[in-house]
């Protein structure tokens, strides 16, 4: 088996080479490429069967390869970026691996990528991921909404918002100065277009963010209340299905 290494730093690269020699015996590592531009020009007349990349290269993101050359034999990403954008390659068939590199991590990887290979439409399938994967890390959210006051219109902030919240059918902004604000948005659509990494969303009717909790309580069928700043709200519930999830965006 042939394998390409992209990771622009030197100890994460010989570890993984470390790990890939122990795991495959008979695997054989043609290339350990640090940048962006290195990787296209080897990838227009290299062909390999298996490639690690890391995402965050010395010269861009790994998704710029893609861009600049196709891209023929599926991947596994090697990170430190942990974000929540990275469930696009689990829920995708596409696998990642955060840095430091596991052992066991990285035999669960391989497993996955033989079993999915195997498969007659894997590579179009991996292809196709990579793409909504690059999507979902490149995303641009929302940083601004033109709210009026008055007969005036202002730009409104999204780090002046403490939470989001559905009334009546109407979806209001509240700022840390406990004002409202009527948005011309649904809180379907704002789940899309806010940063998860400030804002979750609790249950139907409330988007929230850190600095606006005031306190957690545990509340029955193993839910959890919360307490908003400048909300009198008393039954500000997090949906059952979701406390995992919460605590676990409250503990990343």
């Amino acid at each position: 088996m042939r394998i390409l290494i992209v990771e622009d730093e030197p100890q994460a690269a010989e570890r993984l080479s470390l790990l890939l020699t122990q795991t495959l015996p008979q695997s054989e590592i043609v290339a350990r490429l640090d940048t962006v531009k290195r990787s296209v020009e080897w990838l227009q007349s290299g062909a390999v069967d298996l490639i690690f990349m890391d995402i965050q290269l010395a010269d861009g993101l790994s998704f710029e390869i893609f861009e600049q050359v196709p891209v023929k034999a599926p991947v596994i990403f090697t990170t430190a970026y942990n974000e929540y954008a990275l469930k696009a390659f689990k829920v995708n068939s596409i696998d990642y691996l955060l840095k430091p590199v596991d052992g066991d991590e990285l035999n669960a990887a391989l497993t996955k990528w033989q079993t999915l290979t195997a498969q007659p439409a894997a590579p179009a399938k991996m292809m196709e991921s990579i793409a909504y994967a690059m999507q979902m890390l490149t995303k641009k959210y929302k940083e601004r909404f033109v709210v009026k006051v008055g007969e005036h219109l202002r730009a409104l902030e999204v780090s002046e918002i403490g939470f989001f919240f559905s009334q009546e059918k109407t979806t209001f902004a509240q700022t840390a100065d406990h004002r409202k604000h009527i948005l011309d948005f649904t809180l379907d659509q704002l789940d899309e277009l806010l940063d998860p990494r400030h804002f979750f969303r609790i249950n139907r009717k409330y988007i929230v963010s850190m600095p606006a909790i005031v306190d957690m309580v545990s509340y029955t069928n193993s839910r959890l209340k919360l307490k908003l700043r400048g909300m009198d709200d008393n039954d500000i519930i997090v949906a059952r299905e979701r406390v995992q999830e919460f605590k676990d965006w409250l503990d990343r």
